[in-house]
């Protein structure tokens, strides 16, 4: 196991190290073209590790399928190994995208020019990468001793769906974050950008940079939302390879996401409500599985992957269709039938 985990960690730093030294070394502003393309590249690469998992889990290669999952208390053939995994990235890739509006809205608060943000993005992405690491071997290891751990992230989830429902589409405000009103009121933080530096010298001493204040107030909203995605896919599995790489490989593909929908974020403001659903779903699954017959729930997360992505799709399809409605009424104006004008005056002789 320590081979297949030490390759794939290997695997992740070249990728990483290709993205910021050698394809985005200096500073520049990702275009939209460029962005799709990235992040079709991030979901081939994400895709094509799908035959990888198959084929490890079926051959048992390196150690890989040989210890029950203790979700549903089977050991994972290649089949289930894919489908949990795809399960997995689905889940992930979709609660990124509600990421994605927080972001936006910590730019624009902090006024971060679009060359920089690619940087940030990026220092944010590998920070997130680790606090994951550490919540998925927590998790893990919770519940492969306590069963019953399932069932607290079960309510977790179910209480986060019902909120996110209740909330509105209406982001958080970065002006009332607890973490920026400490730095603002502890730390000596500069006015001025100084290029793409975290730090700068002022009156000859170290000060911190907004780009700085942007990259905590990032990695501050990443930690909130892996508290929902982390719980989310301990709903399919709790094999830590399956859950550490599907939620690294979609976390890996964020930057370039961001860049690609930056400018369409506010047309897909009925995501969250599908989002919501397919995390109440999971919790209902978290605790149906315990009253399924032996082998249901089992055969349950094809089923699942097919259900969260018809409920993206109905979530993007819903927003489009209620923009263009929207858009419409705004050209036409208001309709006014002469009947409800009332009779029209006489005329003064």
């Amino acid at each position: 196991m320590v081979v297949i985990w030490s390759g794939f960690l290997l695997f992740v730093l070249i990728l990483l190290t290709l993205d910021l030294g050698v394809f985005n070394r200096r500073p520049r502003v990702i275009g939209l073209r460029a962005a799709v393309l990235w992040s079709l590249v991030w979901v081939a690469l994400s895709l094509a590790f799908t035959v990888a998992i198959y084929d490890g889990y079926a051959h048992h290669r390196l150690g890989l399928g040989i210890v029950p999952d203790a979700v549903d208390g089977r050991v994972n053939d290649g089949a289930s190994a894919a489908a949990k995994y795809l399960a997995g990235y689905l889940l992930e890739k979709s609660l990124s995208v509600d990421n994605l509006f927080v972001i936006a809205v910590i730019f624009r608060f902090i006024a971060v020019p679009a060359e920089l943000q690619h940087r940030v993005l990026f220092w944010g992405v590998l920070g997130a990468m680790i606090l994951r690491g550490v919540m998925i071997g927590l998790g893990v290891e919770l519940i492969s001793h306590h069963h019953w751990v399932l069932y607290l992230l079960s309510g977790f989830l179910l209480i986060t769906g019902m909120r996110m429902l209740l909330a509105g589409d209406r982001p958080p405000d970065p002006a009332r974050n607890l973490v920026l009103r400490i730095m603002r009121r502890f730390l000596p933080i500069s006015d001025r950008f100084d290029g793409h530096k975290f730090t700068t010298i002022e009156q000859g001493r170290r000060i911190l940079t907004p780009l700085a204040l942007a990259l905590v107030l990032i990695e501050t909203a990443d930690a909130a939302f892996a508290t929902d995605s982390i719980p989310a896919i301990f709903g399919v599995t709790a094999d830590p390879f399956l859950i550490f790489t599907s939620n690294i490989l979609a976390v890996l593909g964020l930057r370039s996401l961001y860049f690609a929908l930056s400018g369409l974020l506010d047309r897909f403001h009925l995501l969250k409500v599908s989002l919501a659903v397919i995390l109440i779903l999971v919790a209902v699954k978290i605790v149906a599985a315990h009253w399924l017959a032996p082998g249901a729930a089992y055969a349950l997360t094809p089923y699942l992957l097919g259900v969260i992505a018809v409920l993206l799709a109905a979530g993007i399809l819903a927003s489009m269709l209620a923009r263009s409605i929207s858009s419409r009424n705004k050209k036409q104006g208001p309709h006014w039938h002469p009947a409800e004008l009332g009779p029209s005056p006489r005329r003064a002789r």
